[in-house]
């Protein structure tokens, strides 16, 4: 492809959540495998205090160089407003971008939030939209809608503001966590009623919603989710297993190197024909949740054979050591293809949505 009618895509990354460190990782994953004979890529930081600069690679220390910049929220600009240390627009002005891709985790970028930003400046962009973002994002939002599908869901209870539960709502244990952020950072299970107040505080440092969710006993399963509307492709199933506690390899020392408390097996270690399930169910969850372009769906498969909803990470991550894209390559997508499946997805809905 001739270089000057290559793509240009807006990288964004960083972000002002707590999984902000994850976000880098996924962005560097993305540049070391992005084509760039096909794409010319930007990569645009999100500081954590919320300021945005351009990069020349998504690293440790990217914050120290760059130039300051803007996303316009002006469908007849559809790019970036490149400024100097003063506040002043630099010579090369505005930046056209035709696809963003927002590897961005969590709040502000996960939630809708950059989502209607992007709509807002008629820019294509990778992953889910609004409406879908903002209720994935909130797990009791996501719970009632997957059940108005016929979808399993663990019992739960929404604590907002300084509301406190009757200590006897649920059975214990429960997992006591934000109900709007990810990578398990305030999650905490508990066993009785003396560790339920402890808890919701811990939370509540993170998001003023807590999620109190009934323990669900069974393999906790995941699947990867690429396409639009109903094509659809499941990358291969993974599962997790526990040796104690629960699933935090993004708040581990050296997640690169595994995690401590559990062992990630792809393809699940589970039947073939079980395996299909959890695909079908991921699918339907996919769908009845409204989301596109990816989506990773995490499940539990029960003894009996139930499968219950967990989450559904919306923008997963892209570290050499996320779920997300190892499913895929174990389903024959390596990353490279990966990601121009993905960027391809967003610029054919936009053009379907007009």
């Amino acid at each position: 492809m001739d270089r000057r009618k290559r793509l240009k895509v807006a990288i964004l990354f960083g972000g002002q959540s707590e999984e902000h460190d994850v976000s880098v990782k996924s962005a560097a994953e993305i540049a070391a495998n992005i084509d760039t004979g096909k794409y010319d890529p930007l990569y645009i930081g999100i500081t954590r205090a919320g300021l945005w600069k351009t990069c020349g690679w998504p690293c440790a220390g990217w914050e120290n160089g760059g130039s300051m910049a803007a996303l316009l929220p002006d469908r007849g600009m559809r790019g970036l407003l490149v400024m100097d240390g003063h506040g002043r627009r630099r010579e090369c002005g505005i930046i056209p971008v035709d696809v963003a891709f927002p590897v961005i985790h969590g709040k502000t970028g996960e939630d809708g939030a950059m989502q209607g930003l992007l709509e807002l400046s008629g820019i294509p962009y990778v992953g889910c939209g609004i409406q879908s973002s903002a209720v994935c994002m909130d797990k009791s939002l996501a719970y009632i809608a997957a059940r108005a599908a016929g979808i399993a869901t663990p019992d739960f209870l929404a604590v907002e503001g300084g509301d406190a539960p009757a200590a006897d709502a649920l059975a214990y244990p429960v997992f006591v966590k934000p109900a709007r952020s990810g990578s398990s950072f305030g999650v905490k299970k508990v066993a009785c009623a003396d560790e339920l107040a402890p808890a919701i505080e811990m939370a509540r440092q993170y998001d003023s919603k807590v999620l109190i969710e009934q323990a669900v006993a069974g393999c906790e399963a995941g699947c990867a989710i690429l396409g639009n509307g109903a094509d659809l492709v499941a990358g291969e199933v993974d599962q997790i297993k526990l040796r104690h506690g629960f699933f935090r390899i993004h708040q581990e020392a050296e997640p690169e190197n595994g995690s401590e408390n559990a062992e990630i097996c792809v393809p699940a270690d589970l039947p073939g024909k079980e395996r299909g399930r959890i695909k079908e169910t991921a699918k339907k969850i996919y769908a009845a949740l409204g989301c596109s372009g990816l989506a990773r769906v995490d499940m539990f498969m029960q003894d009996d054979g139930r499968i219950v909803l967990n989450e559904v990470n919306t923008m997963p991550g892209f570290t050499s050591y996320s779920r997300y894209p190892r499913m895929m390559a174990a389903a024959g997508i390596a990353l490279p293809e990966l990601i121009d499946r993905l960027i391809t997805l967003a610029a054919e809905r936009w053009r379907h949505q007009g």
